[in-house]
Order: structure tokens, then C-alpha cells, then sequence
């Protein structure tokens, strides 16, 4: 469940173990416990954003995105998905997050195909081509969502409320509603695409939809 089709280079897998439900009470306080992996992304997303310009200039003239540079972004937007899986972009599972960018057994994970070669003009204009997705990704995670740390903590739109409901769901019920999770794991899923779009990793322009 929660994975893209093998043919998209952006494969975000989610996935809600059914003998791992989440407890009815934890995501009270989870804010709490991520706060060390917050500051740890804080640090590594400085690093991301720096790597990302050194890409630019890279797949401007090369059309090359450094293979080093192309793991560790991976590794940290890894590691992002992993906390906000774990964290308020979908309460979905009590097992705490690794502190490590590589992929592991864990329910979530996130892989992005790399690509030996990429146009190197579309890297001036894949934040003006992605507009259309800021607008739509505005209304399902809120305008007030932040990019730099991928929204561990919505602030608005239709993931907030979905995630707010499954937290509601999980206190009173001990169950976690999977009709709710498909459509959190697929507005995550789109999130996703247009940050490795925008990242420069891919020059496969994101899908306008939800489901896998």
C-alpha cells in the first residue's frame, strides 16, 4: 500500500501494518518526541539546499546531477518522510523514526531514481513549470505548509483535517480509517514528486493526482 507505479522515478512507499496500528494516545505528545529529529533536518536541509545549488550549476553545464551530491538529498528527504510518516503528516505508525538517510526496514521510505543524464536548460524553469502544482498542493496541504522541513507539522487544507481526523479516529476507536490513509499517503505522494521536481532530480514532471 502508499507505493507508485515502478515506472515514475518517485517512489514514496507508506505503508499501515495491521498488526501495528497506532496506539489511541501517542500522537498527543509526538510532537515532543520528534523534536530531536527536527533539529537534525533543520541542519540537513541547510546542507540540501546548499547541495541543490552546486546540482543547478552542475545540470546547467554538465547535465549531470552529482551522483554523491543526488544520495545525500535523497537521504535527507528520506529521512524527512520517514518523521513526517511517523509525525503529523500522517500519524501513521508508533515505531520511532532512524537517524540515518540510508533505507532501511521501516514502514516508510522514499526512493528517487536517478537519472545519468538531464536537460540542463530545464533547470531555470522547473519552478515556474511547477506553479500550477503550488496552487493545487496549497488547498491539500494548506498554504501555509513549509517546504523546508516537509510539513511536519500542516498548518491547513484537506491533509490537516484528514490527519486531524484519523487522530481523533485512533483515540476513540484504537483504528486507524484506511479509506483516510490512501488519501493522506496520496496528497504526501504528490508533495513528494514536485519537491523532487523542483529539487532538480527529475525531469519527469509530477502527476495531477492522488492515487498511485
Amino acid at each position: 500500500m502508499g507505493q507508485e507505479k515502478a515506472g515514475y522515478p518517485v517512489e514514496l512507499k507508506g505503508e499501515l501494518i495491521e498488526n501495528e496500528i497506532p496506539s489511541r494516545a501517542l500522537w498527543l505528545v509526538k510532537w515532543l518526541l520528534i523534536i530531536p529529529h527536527l533539529i537534525v533536518l533543520c541542519f540537513l536541509f541547510v546542507a540540501f539546499g546548499f547541495l541543490t545549488i552546486i546540482a543547478f550549476f552542475a545540470i546547467l553545464f554538465t547535465g549531470r546531477y552529482p551522483k554523491g551530491m543526488f544520495d545525500f538529498n535523497v537521504g535527507v528527504l528520506r529521512w524527512a518522510w520517514r518523521v513526517s510518516f511517523y509525525g503529523y503528516n500522517a500519524l501513521a505508525t508508533d515505531r520511532y523514526p532512524p537517524f540515518t538517510l540510508k533505507s532501511i526496514d521501516y514502514p516508510a521510505d522514499l526512493q528517487i531514481r536517478y537519472s545519468e543524464k538531464l536537460q540542463n536548460g530545464m533547470v531555470l524553469v522547473k519552478w515556474f513549470l511547477a506553479i500550477p502544482h503550488y496552487a493545487i498542493l496549497g488547498a491539500l496541504a494548506g498554504w501555509g505548509y513549509n517546504y523546508a522541513t516537509q510539513g511536519q507539522f500542516p498548518t491547513g487544507g484537506l491533509l490537516w483535517i484528514l490527519v486531524l481526523i484519523a487522530g481523533i479516529v485512533l483515540l476513540f476507536t484504537g483504528k486507524y480509517h484506511r479509506d483516510v490513509f490512501k488519501l493522506i499517503m496520496g496528497i504526501n505522494r504528490w508533495i513528494y514528486r514536485v519537491i523532487a521536481y523542483v529539487g532538480l532530480m527529475t525531469d519527469e514532471y509530477p502527476h495531477f493526482r492522488l492515487w498511485e
